[in-house]
């Protein structure tokens, strides 16, 4: 029982000046910029490397599928003007009483 206690009390005194030390540890700033490149280039490896420094299509299936709703969106804008031009005018009389 005395050596688990023991051997517990010792593992937390290490843990805590292991913990001290490394709160006063610090790293140059170019190592921080070789680690966050090295973070980038690891999340990115599945695309592959030379996908990074491809430029884009110039025509993808987004912009096409875009396009396609703005023209709709267009035509129900029209269809919707040509309805409320068929009603007919309000004065400013009669918008002035109102």
């Amino acid at each position: 029982m005395i050596k688990a206690w023991l051997i517990g009390v010792a593992i937390l005194f290490v843990l805590t000046e292991f913990s001290i030390w490394l709160k006063q540890f610090m790293l140059p700033l170019p190592i921080y910029i070789l680690g966050g490149a090295f973070l980038a280039i690891a999340s990115n490896y599945e695309k592959g490397l030379l996908a990074m420094f491809r430029q884009p299509d110039s025509v993808t299936p987004d912009v096409l599928t875009q396009t396609a709703t703005l023209i709709n969106q267009a035509s129900v804008l029209e269809s919707n003007n040509t309805e409320v031009s068929s009603l007919p005018a309000v004065s400013e009389d009669q918008q002035a009483t109102n």
